[in-house]
């Protein structure tokens, strides 16, 4: 430490000293009482003491120097995933290696600060010689490193690994944010092992039903030439697919689309097998399970009218354009045997009609709450449809049809339209619309108003409305038929009817989420080293979400074995953390109890296996040479990996730091100088009153 006056000038300090001298002259020039000896004495005490008051009033700064030492820190990061223990070099004496790197560590550590740390998918501290690790991200040390040792002094990183990185970013773009040499311990065999695996299964984890899908299996082969194998694939157990594969080379990659078929709703699991080579390496990558999710993404739609018409060819190609909607045409009398019940929207084609065919069928409608779409022309019975629905009324005089055409309206947004659509629609042909004074509730949401010749009108053409939470869609005229010539005479690329009604179709029958209570997980799929998360919501009668009753959850495995927790509350709902659970399909169920009612929740989720440490096990001591190079470290085989500390020690750049640490202090603050100048007038007063002077 050193410490030295700073902010005052040399003659600042004799200005000082000089009044303190005249301050004494003047007071003790003239004085007869007093000893000679003593006067001398006095004089020096007041010099002193307004020299010292007269130099505050200068505000002085003291400034103080600590040095501080800081010895460099040695990094030691062990790979501890499956690769590293899969796959050893001939001659590897795994017990030796731990006892060398410890005793490196140890040398080390009598001029250096050591640390250790080891890492699989996630780096944490210590050694560790386990190999259990599932996954390996060495980006993720280096982000450790650099997070804990942000302007410390680092001299150098010790990375023992075998290359392979199969999580996260490349070790290689992180070594220059560490600004230090990186000695890397080339671990695992670089020479390939005879050995056939699935090093990758492209696929989607949700397809519908009845639907085909393509599965993409890369299938790899090392030190394999000439050999034969087989692929097989099984859905639960049973075999649905089969395929021979030659291997023609000892480094042998081939992609291989499979066709397979949803039959079944619920999570699928597939398992993909390979046949296996005599004398493997391992047969832990020979195969791969994975799981799929089939819904029964169809909504069904009736088509129900009194009798044929263009119009309902219209409606049934558009809606059967898209796989995910199946429509149902019922005409006449096939309308009394119809159930509606068993469709997910309903679409009335000028029903009721004038010859009340559909009597029976809308009475069986009225007890079931279903989204209706209605369609009104020149056949329906305006007065039944009045008192069918409470949305719209049409007061019609004399049963007259009127050309109207359609006339988008501004602030639509349901869904969306192109203005190139919306200039399409402009040039078609107008519909046929019932006559007569259109009412209409507030709440509507027009897609389309009348325009009637050249006049535009707000009364709509096209429009939804809502009651109770149940949709309902208006189409106030017939004749789409018209708008389909009208899209051939303009040769349209694409149809923006077809478009058009497949929007109102998919608008009208999503349902809305109303149960009151929901548990659901985070995400439909996991892999094994993941945390489950589940979330939860509760709503009282008033559909206000509370929490105050606990939510228990059991979860279930492929094996019948259950699992139980307990939710924690949040602000306004419940979540839990029920942490890594092991590859395989479950499903959940939760339960609670709120106002006396009882409410349960059940769902399913799976969690995928993490076999990516066997679908490499070729080290790769290239990417390790190019580390050590790029950063000024070098490469070392496990044999010699003690003579890192020689290198370490003989690097002239890893050295200790000293740190200078400035602080300035204002010399009015130290409080033992008010009493050194309390003492020093206090010496002299006495000493002038004991000689007699005032």
């Amino acid at each position: 430490m050193n410490s030295f006056f700073s902010g005052t000038s040399v003659l600042s300090f004799l200005g000082c000293l000089a009044l303190g001298l005249l301050y004494a002259w003047i007071l003790y020039r003239n004085n007869k009482n007093l000893d000679k000896k003593l006067q001398y004495i006095l004089a020096v005490l007041r010099i002193l003491v307004v020299t010292a008051i007269a130099w505050l009033l200068f505000a002085p700064l003291i400034r103080t120097l600590n040095y501080t030492l800081d010895k460099p820190v040695i990094i030691i990061g062990q790979d501890n995933s499956l690769s590293v223990g899969q796959v050893k070099a001939p001659g590897f004496d795994e017990k030796q290696y731990a006892q060398n790197l410890k005793a490196l560590q140890d040398k080390l550590s009598d001029k250096y600060e050591v640390n250790t740390y080891h890492f699989s998918d996630q780096a944490a501290d210590g050694l560790d010689f386990k190999n259990q690790g599932k996954l390996t991200d060495a980006a993720a040390f280096f982000r450790k490193v650099q997070d804990e040792y942000t302007n410390r002094n680092i001299g150098a990183v010790i990375l023992a690994t075998d290359g392979i990185f199969n999580h996260g970013g490349n070790p290689l773009y992180s070594i220059n944010q560490i600004n230090a040499p990186v000695y890397t311990i080339a671990l695992g065999d670089s020479i390939p092992k005879r050995d056939v695996l699935i090093s990758n299964v492209n696929y989607n984890n949700i397809v519908y039903l009845d639907d085909d899908f393509m599965v993409e299996i890369q299938v790899q082969a090392f030190q394999g030439n000439g050999e034969n194998t087989s692929l097989t694939i099984a859905q639960n157990g049973s075999k649905v697919a089969e395929q021979n594969i030659a291997i023609n080379g000892n480094s042998f990659v081939k992609t291989i689309p499979v066709k397979l078929h949803a039959g079944k709703i619920g999570v699928q699991k597939y398992t993909v097998q390979l046949g296996t080579l005599p004398n493997e390496m391992t047969t832990r990558n020979n195969s791969q399970s994975f799981y799929v999710e089939v819904i029964d993404g169809r909504q069904k739609v009736l088509l129900a009218a009194a009798g044929p018409h263009p119009d309902l060819g219209v409606l049934k190609e558009a809606i059967s354009l898209n796989k995910h909607y199946e429509a149902k045409l019922a005409l006449a009398d096939d309308l009394n045997a119809t159930d509606p019940a068993k469709f997910d929207l309903i679409v009335l084609y000028q029903l009721p009609d004038v010859q009340n065919l559909s009597a029976g069928f809308l009475q069986k409608l009225k007890s079931v709450k279903k989204p209706i779409w209605y369609i009104l022309g020149g056949q329906s019975n305006i007065t039944a449809f009045n008192q069918l629905q409470g949305q719209v009324n049409l007061a019609s005089a004399n049963g007259s049809v009127q050309e109207v055409y359609p006339d988008f309206a501004n602030g639509f947004t349901s869904f969306n339209l192109s203005e190139e659509d919306k200039k399409q629609f402009a040039t078609f042909d107008p519909l046929l619309a019932p006559f007569g004074r259109l009412t209409v509730n507030a709440g509507a949401t027009p897609v389309f108003n009348q325009r009637i010749g050249k006049v535009s009108t707000q009364q709509p053409l096209l429009f939804f409305t809502s009651e109770n939470g149940s949709k309902a869609g208006y189409l106030m005229g017939e004749g789409l038929w018209r708008w389909k010539l009208s899209e051939a005479e303009n040769e349209a690329p694409q149809s923006v009817l077809n478009d058009l009604i497949s929007k109102t179709v998919q608008y009208l029958s999503v349902k809305d989420d109303k149960r009151r209570f929901k548990v659901f997980t985070a995400k439909a799929a996991y892999d094994e080293n993941e945390s489950i998360q589940f979330n939860g919501t509760l709503y009282n009668d008033s559909y206000q979400a509370v929490n105050e009753p606990e939510v228990n959850l059991q979860v279930k495995n492929e094996a019948g074995k259950v699992f139980n927790y307990t939710f924690s509350k949040t602000e306004t709902g419940y979540q839990l953390d029920a942490g890594a659970m092991p590859a395989g399909n479950y499903s959940y169920l939760a339960n609670t109890v709120l106002g006396g009612k009882k409410f349960s929740a059940t769902g399913s989720f799976y969690v995928n296996a993490l076999i990516a440490e066997y679908q490499q096990t070729t080290a790769n001591h290239q990417l390790l040479n190019t580390i050590a190079k790029q950063s000024n470290g070098k490469l070392f085989m496990p044999a010699n990996l003690l003579k890192i500390a020689d290198e370490i020690l003989k690097n002239e750049n890893i050295k200790t730091i000293s740190y200078e640490d400035r602080k300035y202090d204002e010399l009015i603050n130290m409080k033992w100088l008010f009493g050194l100048v309390l003492i020093l007038l206090g010496t002299e007063w006495f000493l002038r009153k004991r000689n007699g002077e005032l």
